[in-house]
């Protein structure tokens, strides 16, 4: 269970690029960096506006001087600083369109990274992203949140340890149901996620479907797909990128999956699912409800597994933040994340590589090409296309 004690020699010296004053994902990643002390926020260009940006840098708490104007000239004033002082890691906390800009001039600079998904656009700016941070032994951190609940890995461990059998099918969704109307003609922050200049070439496939994909590609550590067909749709005329996909994969060893991602599920708040199916049992997790976890034994009653359980393999207790039967959400997970990620970078520092799973640049890049091979399939009429 985590209780506050410090796990590295010091706070990972730390800044972000965006996340300012209104931004609707700013707070919980600092939130979630500082809550184990596993990061000092110390510097940031917060936002396209400077002057504004350093207000919001001021009442954070960063020194005036550390507030900066974008990010080019914080890599740069930063660089300037003795090791001891200068930053060690930068969040990313843009639109989707900055993503590779930003990632690879702070990668360059030689600074730890975690960035929202996705990593970047292409599958090329991806290996070059992923030869950029393993050349110079840097950590690259991508945010699949969710992805540090408990109960994750408590799957993880029961199809490593047979407890589903053999792995036949993977069904993934996350159809959530605020986008059902154009609220992008009313809503800054909707409107960019259908624009291609600034949201890439997918809306719902890249802005919700990678999250279930992680997801399963972390319960299921044998996760690889062989072939996939990809439909999708705007129901929105005016929307230039999907709001409606579904998706069929052909997994290596003969299991099957599938992905439904949508904005446009009349009623639902996310509806984030994966269930797991094995020839023995099946598990299913939800994000609505993520304290527990769905465990089904063909001719059994069904059980559900609860977060804190000591019934639990070891490794899915040992983020608890709290004993079993209090809820632990999203800002745990997220904080379960930045706590690994500040180990890794300290191990890194080290000349080290870490022993633990985690959302890495192999993982963001993994997520790029199913966008994009998703994307292949629906423009050439839904067709199957080889992986």
């Amino acid at each position: 269970m985590i209780n506050g004690e410090k796990v590295l020699d010091h706070p990972i010296r730390w800044a972000m690029v965006g996340g300012g004053r209104g931004s609707q994902i700013g707070y919980i990643h600092r939130s979630a960096a500082l809550r184990d002390r596993s990061f000092e926020l110390v510097a940031g260009a917060f936002d396209i506006n400077p002057e504004r940006g350093k207000d919001f840098g001021i009442q954070l708490g960063v020194a005036p001087e550390r507030c900066y104007p974008d990010y080019k000239t914080m890599l740069m004033e930063e660089a300037k600083r003795s090791p001891e002082d200068r930053i060690e890691a930068v969040t990313i906390a843009v639109p989707n369109g900055l993503h590779y800009a930003v990632c690879k001039a702070v990668l360059e600079a030689g600074f730890h990274v975690v960035c929202e998904k996705p990593l970047c656009f292409t599958t090329e700016q991806a290996e070059e992203l992923v030869h950029l941070a393993d050349s110079k032994g840097l950590v690259v951190g991508v945010m699949y949140g969710y992805s540090g609940h408990q109960l994750i890995e408590q799957a993880r461990q029961m199809v490593l340890h047979g407890d589903l059998g053999e792995i036949r099918l993977i069904k993934m969704q996350f159809p959530f149901g605020a986008y059902n109307t154009a609220v992008e003609e009313t809503n800054a922050a909707a409107r960019w996620r259908m624009d291609p200049a600034k949201a890439g070439p997918s809306f719902v496939l890249g802005d919700v479907g990678t999250h279930p994909l992680f997801l399963a590609e972390t319960m299921v550590p044998d996760f690889e797909i062989e072939s996939l067909m990809c439909t999708t749709k705007s129901f929105i005329p005016t929307r230039k990128l999907e709001d409606n996909a579904f998706v069929i994969m052909n997994l290596k060893g003969g299991a099957q999956a599938t992905c439904w991602a949508s904005a446009i599920n009349c009623g639902a708040l996310h509806g984030q699912k994966v269930r797991i199916v094995g020839s023995k049992a099946s598990v299913e997790w939800y994000d609505e409800r993520p304290n527990q976890l769905t465990y089904e034994i063909e001719g059994e009653p069904v059980r559900i597994l609860e977060r804190g359980g000591a019934y639990l393999y070891p490794s899915a207790r040992a983020e608890d933040r709290i004993s079993g039967g209090h809820t632990e959400g999203l800002f745990d997970a997220w904080s379960n994340l930045y706590r690994r990620f500040a180990i890794a970078m300290e191990k890194a520092n080290k000349g080290e590589k870490a022993d633990f799973w985690y959302p890495d640049v192999h993982a963001g890049a993994e997520g790029v090409k199913w966008v994009e091979k998703c994307v292949e399939s629906a423009k050439k009429g839904a067709v199957w296309v080889k992986y």
